[in-house]
């Protein structure tokens, strides 16, 4: 069976164990355990004011839900901009 054989637009990859892996995937990777991380190292509690009402929660749960957005958001745009 013949190999497919990479352009020169193809992403880089590693191999790693048999398996090609894109660097931007190793990267995801990395950044997302470190934010995960620091969400777990951050167990104080801390005042968030939404407009009227203030909430004391634990800074573990705004930080979480601060990285969820975020990858969401990032995820939509990402996306919107790749199909242009």
């Amino acid at each position: 069976m013949a190999q497919k054989t990479s352009g020169p637009h193809a992403p880089p990859t590693l191999t790693l164990k048999g398996r090609n892996v894109r660097v931007r995937t190793i990267g995801a990777v990395i950044l997302a355990g470190l934010a995960i991380w620091f969400v777990a190292a951050n167990t104080g509690s801390t005042a968030v004011r939404l407009w009227i009402p203030t909430l004391t929660l634990p800074l573990w749960a705004v930080l979480a839900v601060t990285l969820v957005v975020g990858m969401v958001l990032g995820g939509y745009l990402f996306r919107r901009r790749a199909r242009r």
